[in-house]
């Protein structure tokens, strides 16, 4: 069988009927819907399974140049429907589940997201595995199986509660278990010299457990791997010390392992957490070189063709070790040279880099990196030494301070390093790495973001997808550039009914679901104003929840001026020991409490904060929304991957020149693109200015106004004195120029209000935010890597 053959088999119902009977244990009158949606899953699994077993043969037998993905995150969300659609199975799947009697909403939403993400790193992550499945090119991803991932957020009087999530308390599907595929990874402990070589002897280790998830491409011409690694004693119990009555001490081997993979970034407040934060990043690093070079070693005989048959990306600096961990297995267990094994390593690796943030660009402590992994610090010191010694008249150490900046270490260990956007990119070269761009000019490269057009429009949009297909065929769905062949439709009045009614009907299902789990009533016909994403100061949701006030306020002062009706939705979580975040999220929810009550204001403004944040979540407002912001302050968003969701789902933009807004305004039309704020230079010449946020608020009495009454009390009448924090910051400091950029905010959110009013102008400002979308197709983004950096081919012709 070839990969072309691997096609659906026939006969659903019946598949899911003997894995409901033989796998679950179960008869259909006492079937549950999670043994169904289970039944469901493994059936579907077996088809996925095919694809994946012709893949790996084909790969091993072309002996091609394989590519690895390190990620601490994979926003993968749930795997059935995406599953389904890219088997192009769905209706069968449909029909079969409704035959027998059940929903097939029901089953799908009976799956819980995976916990294995917080953000856009996770979701590009997980948008790129399944493009390289797509374009065939050999690849696995790696990370790590978190039991409880990040958090389930949840709100108690507007503050932010965390609880774990539990996605693993029922069996997870899709995943296969590799016993055979079991690293031991050390740590601590001391280093001697033998023989003229190197030897480090750890104090602790742990094992690395393999649990592997099929990532199919669409139309299952090819099928991938994402493999999670799963932390576990080698010993789980002192015999010894439970005989003698001490059970919870005979079991702590074994819960001081599993603290490895069970939460998402650990708080790194405190020293124990950082030492597990850094015990996480060498885990799953360690692991997936053992298992990289183990199967290198199985195909190819000379280690020196590392770098001709491997290619390794991490993605941002949480699997920086690599570098060092690399060089230790060439260098001290296979005896290379250090300067070959370096050689070697810097050809094989490539490093994205995805924030000009200071505080994102990790560092360790020299004593926690020399306590925890002492041949790696050695190593490191080397490393820093011997690239010092090329380029002694420009210094850029890796250790200083007292730290290792793993930014640095990442970049003087990488083959490429690539920016997420054109915009990033340049910022990279200028500021964070403009020392080392200049001793390697030629190292830095741009892949602009982009995402997978089958879950972000094909899956979860079907009413626009039917349309879209309906008017230019099908093809578009791997081949997202095609959508521009929907725009010498767009005179169509009959094409433009169709756009409008489908986003109203996504907007009627949205408001539904609101009403019903959240108790909030929503206007369908108001629009719908989406900030979905992680709260930081720097993406600025305060500034969105200040024009609220302002706009409040505005109706209160002239009800009667013809407002447009608008509903914002904020969606997202503040990491648990960001106060300043999870201070934002309690203002946005007092502010909704005050604002959805008031009924001179409410028919024309609401504010919901939706908790818990998701995949899922992201699916169902996304093809709902008619706005998206995208309001970074100018120089801070790397590239943001929502903005590329909304606006191919039809949703106009309000946003800065910052991350990929730029190109996104570039391809859609400058006029079908609401844009405001300073830009990144001039971000840069407003800080230098005095009491700049002084002068803005006097500048603007709207803005004075809506920060007097959020410093009076106006929405926290129990606790007058709750914002006083933000007003503060946003009167002083202002970092993130929050008032600065307020005034044209307020200006181009009063355009959006004026443009909405026409409706049949509004839809077709977002029917050509669609049409001309197409560019920000994550398989472009691949075949950029592939090509640019990689030097990957694929193994289907035509991909």
């Amino acid at each position: 069988m070839t990969y072309q053959d691997a096609r659906p088999a026939t006969g659903l119902q019946d598949a899911i009927l003997r894995h409901l009977t033989y796998t679950i244990g179960k008869d259909t009158a006492h079937a549950t819907l999670h043994d169904w949606r289970m039944a469901l899953s493994y059936a579907v699994r077996d088809k996925i399974v095919d694809s994946w077993f012709v893949s790996t043969r084909t790969a091993y037998e072309a002996g091609a140049k394989r590519v690895y993905y390190l990620s601490m995150e994979f926003l993968i969300g749930r795997l059935l429907g995406d599953a389904l659609v890219n088997l192009r199975f769905d209706a069968e799947a449909k029909a079969a589940v409704e035959g027998l009697g059940l929903s097939f909403d029901a089953v799908l939403h009976d799956e819980p997201d995976a916990a294995l993400g917080n953000g856009g790193l996770g979701r590009l992550a997980a948008c790129f595995l399944e493009s390289l499945s797509t374009l065939a090119c050999p690849a696995m991803g790696y990370g790590i199986r978190y039991e409880h991932g990040l958090f389930r957020q949840s709100f108690e009087d507007g503050r932010q509660i965390e609880q774990p999530e539990t996605w693993l308390q029922q069996r997870h599907a899709w995943e296969f278990e590799r016993p055979e595929a079991m690293y031991r990874v050390g740590f601590g402990g001391h280093v001697a010299d033998q023989d003229d070589r190197a030897v480090w002897t750890p104090a602790e280790a742990v094992l690395a457990e393999a649990h592997d998830t099929p990532v199919v491409g669409w139309q299952a011409r090819w099928t991938n791997t994402l493999r999670l690694w799963g932390a576990r004693a080698g010993d789980p119990l002192d015999l010894k010390r439970f005989n003698h009555g001490d059970y919870v001490g005979a079991a702590a081997a074994e819960m001081l392992a599993r603290s490895i993979s069970r939460v998402l970034y650990p708080d790194d407040t405190t020293p124990a957490g950082k030492e597990l934060r850094l015990k996480q990043e060498y885990f799953f690093t360690a692991a997936s070189l053992h298992d990289i070079l183990r199967r290198f070693d199985s195909e190819h005989g000379d280690i020196r063709a590392l770098p001709d048959k491997v290619a390794i990306q991490l993605n941002d600096t949480h699997p920086a070790i690599a570098g060092p961990e690399l060089v230790r297995l060439l260098h001290d267990e296979r005896g290379l040279p250090f300067d070959e094994a370096v050689d070697l390593a810097r050809r094989t690796l490539n490093y994205t880099n995805h924030t000009l943030l200071p505080e994102a660009l990790e560092k360790w402590p020299v004593d926690l990196m020399r306590h925890l992994l002492p041949r790696h610090m050695m190593l490191i010191d080397r490393i820093d030494a011997d690239h010092a010694a090329h380029f002694p008249a420009r210094p850029t150490p890796i250790v200083a301070d007292g730290e290792v900046n793993m930014g640095t270490l990442s970049f003087v260990m990488a083959n490429r390093v690539n920016g997420v956007s054109a915009l990033h990119t340049e910022l990279v070269k200028q500021t964070v790495f403009a020392d080392l761009h200049a001793l390697h000019p030629e190292r830095i490269v741009n892949q602009t973001n982009g995402v997978t057009p089958r879950r972000w429009l094909h899956a979860c949009n079907p009413r626009l997808s039917g349309i879209i297909t309906g008017a230019i065929g099908e093809g578009w769905v791997g081949d997202l550039e095609q959508l521009s062949g929907l725009e010498p439709h767009l005179d169509d009045a009959g094409l433009q009914d169709a756009i409008a009614g489908a986003k109203r009907a996504n907007k009627v299902d949205l408001s539904n679901w609101v009403s019903a789990t959240h108790g909030v009533s929503l206007d369908p016909d108001a629009m719908f104003d989406v900030q979905i994403k992680r709260i930081h100061e720097y993406k600025r949701q305060h500034l969105n929840i200040l024009e609220a006030v302002a706009l409040w306020q505005a109706i209160r002062a002239n009800p009667n001026a013809g407002w447009t009706p608008r509903v914002k939705i904020f969606g997202g979580k503040a990491a648990p020991g960001y106060v300043f975040a999870k201070k934002i999220i309690h203002l946005i929810n007092d502010v909704a409490r005050v604002l959805n009550a008031d009924p001179v204001t409410s028919p024309f403004l609401k504010v919901v904060f939706l908790p818990n944040y998701n995949v899922t979540l992201a699916e169902r407002l996304i093809p709902a929304s008619d706005l998206s912001e995208q309001v970074s302050t100018a120089g801070k968003e790397a590239s943001g991957t929502g903005n590329m969701k909304f606006a191919l789902n039809g949703a106009l933009t309000v946003g800065t020149l910052d991350g990929a807004n730029v190109e996104i305004r570039d391809h859609v039309g400058a006029e079908n693109f609401f844009l405001f704020g300073m830009t990144a230079p001039e971000v840069v010449a407003r800080r230098a200015v005095p009491d700049h946020a002084g002068q803005a608020i006097a500048a603007d009495p709207r803005l004075a106004a809506a920060l007097e009454a959020i410093h009076q009390g106006a929405f926290s009448s129990d606790d007058p004195n709750r914002y006083h924090d933000i007003t503060g910051n946003l009167r002083g400091p202002d970092y993130f120029l929050v008032c600065s950029d307020f005034t044209d905010y307020w200006r181009a959110q009063r355009a959006v209000d004026a443009a909405y009013r026409d409706g049949a102008h509004w839809t077709r400002m977002a029917a050509l935010n669609t049409a001309r979308s197409g560019w920000f197709s994550s398989d472009r983004t691949i075949r950029g890597y592939m090509a640019d950096i990689w030097g990957a081919t694929s193994l289907r012709p035509g991909a």
